[in-house]
């Protein structure tokens, strides 16, 4: 085994590895479960030495030190999509945002636009030819660690193997850092009777046979457990969980009807419980590929009836989708949304679903508004909407005119604010509604 010469002398502690680190540095963290948390901790307080260092991660879970207030001028974070450990900072002013489509960030680094440094990753131990899984992430990760000047890698046993192209050869590796500690895990959310009701409208149009992205969350977990009496139903996803793994024990996503890897799960990476890392070890049914790939829109449309399931935090009267900001204020980010939604609008028998609750706030304010709020960010156009769920009924937006749009938006509102909404599509639009008064525009005088 020749690779073990190459790498026994790089193994180091985490305390050794990050004295590669330089002021000025620009460093990729790998993200969701695969937070390398033994270096993160050495990186804390190395930065304390350094200044200007720049940490570029997409969406990560777990405690986020390097944001706190007292490294200001030694860490500064650049979000790609923006976690609930950053959000503060972000808003704060002491992290930045870059929104960009998710299968569009690896091209970053690849170009050289968001040139990298360093990548700190977390992998499997090598194979008998020396190769690395990077398990639960490959995404993002496989192509920052390929651009990157230096990779520091944990090595750590508990680390599932993932099969696709999700492999470093440790000839690659500049750091090992071997570790040994459990994957946070991730629980499915325990759906509310609102989520379960937008779940039976979606479960209801999607047809036997397609193929499914979605995410994590109440209203995917929610559809997932409404699939149980569908038939040959296929992943291709940027990302999927648990339920996943209850449909495949229950014979219903057997992929055999995919026309793109037939037989195959695809994704980028998995967040989800101990069982889910344990069904992905070493799966041959299971493949993680780079976000690149996962999800471009061509290769997304090469999946017959693929069904994309996002959610949202405002839609307009028009159609326009808000999922990253609640008016100025950053959120989340654009993620895979638009790469899907276009993908399985081009899909042969697609459909683009955008499912969330009809309020906000307890039920004080309508996430179905007349315009989306001042500094709102449109993360999926008018143009390109499709469906919209709530847990009044899907509307069908598409080839629809901005009269028929509000109408059926303010059929799926919740009952409190649909006379409002009709009162402004009337005063906005011209929109007449025919089960609510709405008073006559005012004349101009002449």
């Amino acid at each position: 085994m020749d690779w073990l010469s190459q790498y026994e002398p790089k193994i180091v502690t985490p305390e050794e590895a990050v004295q590669a680190l330089k002021s000025g540095f620009r460093i990729f963290i790998t993200g969701n479960c695969s937070v390398p948390q033994r270096v993160m901790e050495a990186l804390n307080d190395r930065a304390r030495e350094l200044q200007d260092l720049k940490l570029i991660q997409v969406l990560t879970i777990g405690k986020a030190d390097y944001v706190k207030p007292e490294l200001v001028g030694h860490i500064r974070v650049n979000s790609l999509f923006i976690s609930d450990n950053v959000r503060e900072a972000v808003n704060d002013g002491r992290a930045d945002f870059t929104p960009v489509f998710l299968s569009e960030m690896p091209g970053l680094f690849r170009s050289g636009r968001l040139p990298l440094d360093v990548a700190l990753i977390q992998v499997t131990p090598p194979d008998k030819n020396g190769y690395c899984s990077y398990g639960v992430e490959v995404g993002v990760t496989k192509t920052a660690a390929e651009s990157a000047k230096i990779v520091i890698a944990e090595v750590n046993p508990h680390m599932p193997r993932t099969l696709g192209d999700s492999f470093i050869h440790v000839s690659k590796i500049d750091y090992v850092v071997e570790v040994d500690y459990a994957l946070p895990e991730v629980q499915m959310a325990i759906s509310s009777p609102e989520q379960e009701a937008i779940a039976n409208h979606v479960a209801a149009i999607i047809p036997d046979g397609a193929t499914l992205q979605m995410g994590i969350g109440g209203i995917p977990d929610a559809v997932l457990k409404k699939l149980r009496n569908h038939q040959h139903l296929g992943v291709h996803t940027e990302l999927f969980s648990d339920g996943v793994v209850d449909l495949v024990e229950a014979g219903v996503i057997t992929n055999e009807r995919k026309s793109f890897h037939t037989g195959k799960i695809i994704a980028g990476f998995v967040l989800g419980t101990q069982r889910l890392y344990t069904f992905i070890d070493d799966n041959p049914i299971v493949e993680l590929h780079p976000t690149e790939y996962i999800n471009d829109p061509f290769n997304i449309a090469k999946n017959d009836r693929m069904v994309s399931i996002n959610s949202a935090i405002q839609v307009d009267l028009t159609g326009q989708v808000c999922a990253d900001s609640i008016g100025t204020r950053f959120y989340s980010g654009v993620g895979g949304q638009v790469d899907f939604v276009r993908g399985a609008a081009r899909s042969r028998g697609g459909m683009p679903i955008i499912a969330m609750l009809s309020t906000a706030k307890g039920g004080q304010v309508s996430r179905i508004v007349p315009t989306l709020d001042r500094g709102a960010g449109v993360v999926t156009t008018r143009n390109d909407v499709h469906y919209i769920a709530t847990e009044y009924g899907v509307a069908d937006l598409y080839g629809r005119t901005i009269r028929e749009r509000a109408r059926a938006l303010i059929d799926i509102a919740h009952p409190d604010f649909r006379e409002g909404l009709a009162r402004q599509a009337y005063e906005l639009y011209h929109v007449r509604v025919p089960q609510f008064t709405v008073p006559e525009l005012p004349t101009e005088q002449t």
